[in-house]
């Protein structure tokens, strides 16, 4: 059977290469492209140069053998991409104490994988390296050099692995190896949970290994694959004995945005994944405008009114003086400032206004947008003011929370009704709650403790909470009372008190300088705080703290655009440190960041991994954003309050980075 597949996949390769042997134009970028097992962009399990757009994301549900793979993937630039995976490992188990209750089930792994295009294809092959298993475990720990070549609708690529890319027959001395002698020796030591990261072990190893793939596209539909696996067989993860090197596989585009996909794996099995994938800029669509209704007798005042309101610009205060008219607005629908400009110059233009106009804005009542000064305050004459501040708004969904890499189980989740609640009590006064309602969960299964915890226990207690959410009746994940105010241009204060999250309540306040036009901003919280008991109701603990920061926000508007914030101080659970976390922003909500966090704990006392870190998705599904934090390791050290809002992630709204 080896020897048939290996003559069928070369004659296939033959075949393809022939058809298209008459064709000189090579496409400079291949765009029938999907993600593969493993949520990378590529065949069935090799990767490929290829990356999607910037704020492309997607999620791939994999089930082979012997891994069942979860993976979310993310492209926050058109050259990089980023995926964050969870595993269950049949064939292998959790640990090797007879007895121990942890080691009855299959082995769990997550990690981290990148992927960077270095260069697009022109006349030459576009080329990428690759990272896989980051801050795992290390059973799928690899590394790759991949270059990728497409003709009409056909993408070929060939490559280097490293690691568990590494098992190839046609192997070969690591040809790194010739500029140090560092690269010809490998790690093959596993972590027993993970959380570290070995910058020494990568792209290392006596040899390498070649690897290739091949996929063409049918139609706008069908894509089918093929491919020279060259994954380690057996290893970390006990792949059986392969009948063959090759795969085939066959991915069927149901919509633009989901896709099956079936393989045939190395002569041994049959293998299926799901894939969900949203483009924002084919999915997220402007408002478009909408002129307000005109009645019989309105101005053109009243009609501008009329008209921003009708496309989500709250006006709180109209003024004008002999030369400009002042426009207060409050608005919450759009979080772009040329989308909310371009529908003040087109309402303006409807209502026949031809004088400049002049505009605050204000989020959540603070002044983020200032153009109306005092001279024009001084002399303007109010033609409309809002009668009243009260408002509410209120949104009740359906929620799933997923718990992932319980020791107990493979996957444990909720299917909650949750309720968010805004009260604007009065200008500057607001009441935020959030009210929960389990309809489904097996959380009550989650009872092994954590491997290491810290003396003051503020985050690896989540299963605590988790365990309470099957008890019936409605939970308070939050009821957070937020004064704000500006008492002088560009300085903004916030105070909070009340349940904040989960885990904590408390009393605080937030300053922050915050100028429009600069790219800087900083600022500082203190935050006295209290752990809730595990009722998700008004009881604590005995543990309280003060938690306090120093933060400094960056905005990077050039070449790679990015969000960077820097944050020193005391954390909750009384270690003091430095927070780096770096992001990209979306217009339509879509956000990913990366953030690592060093405090004075001591390297045994946080137990593996010795510091914390993670990835954060903010995504938008069907109107909702979904919010995700990835961590591999849930560790008290280096943990933060959740507020609500911050001042800055209010301010920052209408100053998209794209």
């Amino acid at each position: 059977m080896n020897i048939n597949l290996n003559i069928l996949i070369k004659k296939f390769v033959i075949f393809v290469s022939l058809v298209y042997t008459n064709s000189i134009y090579a496409s400079d970028s291949y765009d029938f492209n999907l993600y593969n097992n493993y949520g990378i962009v590529g065949t069935i399990h090799t990767p490929s140069a290829r990356t999607f757009e910037e704020g492309v994301h997607g999620l791939t549900l994999y089930k082979g053998t012997p891994n069942q793979t979860v993976t979310l993937s993310a492209n926050p630039f058109n050259w990089l991409e980023a995926s964050f995976f969870y595993t269950n490992v049949t064939d292998r188990p959790y640990c090797y104490e007879p007895g121990d209750v942890v080691c009855q089930q299959d082995f769990k792994d997550k990690g981290f994988n990148v992927k960077i295009r270095l260069k697009e294809q022109g006349k030459l092959p576009a080329i990428a390296i690759g990272l896989n298993d980051l801050a795992g475990t290390g059973i799928y720990s690899s590394e790759y050099i991949v270059g990728s070549y497409g003709i009409n609708r056909t993408d070929f690529h060939f490559g280097i692995g490293f690691g568990l890319l590494d098992g190839s027959d046609l192997r070969f001395n690591n040809p790194l190896g010739y500029l140090s002698d560092r690269f010809n020796e490998r790690s093959n030591v596993t972590k027993d949970i993970g959380g570290s990261f070995d910058a020494g072990k990568y792209f290392t190893g006596e040899t390498a290994s070649p690897f290739f793939g091949v996929s063409h596209a049918l139609g706008n539909k069908l894509l089918l694959k093929a491919e020279y696996d060259s994954s380690v067989r057996p290893g970390l993860v006990p792949f059986r004995i392969p009948e063959s090197d090759f795969s085939f596989g066959l991915d069927y585009l149901i919509t633009d945005s989901f896709s099956i996909g079936v393989s045939y794996e190395r002569g041994d099995y049959a293998s299926f994944k799901f894939v969900y994938k949203n483009n924002p800029v084919k999915t997220y669509q402007q408002s478009e405008y909408t002129r307000g209704r005109l009645r019989e007798g309105d101005n053109q005042y009243t009609q501008l009114i009329n008209n921003l309101e009708e496309n989500g610009i709250g006006v709180k205060k109209l003024s004008r003086n002999a030369n400009s008219i002042g426009l207060q607005l409050t608005q919450v629908i759009h979080p772009n400032l040329q989308v909310v400009e371009q529908i003040i110059a087109q309402a303006s233009r409807d209502a026949g206004i031809t004088e400049d106009i002049k505009k605050d804005i204000e989020i959540a009542n603070l002044l983020a947008v200032s153009e109306i000064d005092d001279d024009f305050r001084n002399n303007a004459q109010t033609i409309y003011q809002r009668g009243t501040e009260k408002r509410v708004f209120t949104n009740t969904r359906l929620q799933f929370r997923p718990f992932l890499a319980s020791r107990e189980e493979f996957f444990k989740g909720a299917l909650m009704v949750e309720n968010d609640s805004e009260f604007i009590i009065r200008k500057n006064l607001f009441f935020n709650t959030n009210l929960k309602y389990s309809l489904a969960d097996n959380f009550e299964d989650l009872y092994i403790p954590p491997v290491d915890v810290f003396p003051a226990q503020v985050r690896s207690d989540v299963k605590e909470y988790l365990n309470k959410l099957n008890d019936g009746g409605i939970l308070i994940g939050r009821a957070q009372l937020d004064y704000h105010l500006t008492p002088k241009i560009n300085h903004h204060i916030m105070m909070s008190a009340g349940i904040f999250e989960d885990m904590f309540s408390g009393a605080g306040m937030e300053y922050l300088f915050f100028k429009p036009d600069t790219n800087y901003s900083f600022g500082i919280d203190v935050f006295k705080v209290r752990k809730r008991d595990y009722s998700w109701r008004f009881g604590h603990l005995d543990y309280e703290n003060t938690a306090a920061t120093a933060n400094f926000y960056y905005r990077n508007y050039g070449t790679i655009p990015f969000d960077m914030r820097v944050s020193a101080g005391e954390y909750l659970a009384g270690d003091f440190g430095y927070t780096l976390e770096f992001s990209r922003s979306f217009y339509n909500g879509v956000q990913f960041g990366v953030f690592a966090t060093f405090t004075d704990v001591t390297t045994e006392q946080f137990g593996e991994g010795s510091f914390d870190k993670g990835i954060t998705f903010n995504i938008p599904i069907y109107g909702n954003l979904i919010s995700y934090m990835w961590k591999p390791l849930t560790k008290d050290p280096g943990a933060k309050l959740n507020r609500k809002n911050t001042l800055h992630d209010l301010l920052v709204r209408l100053r998209p980075i794209n």
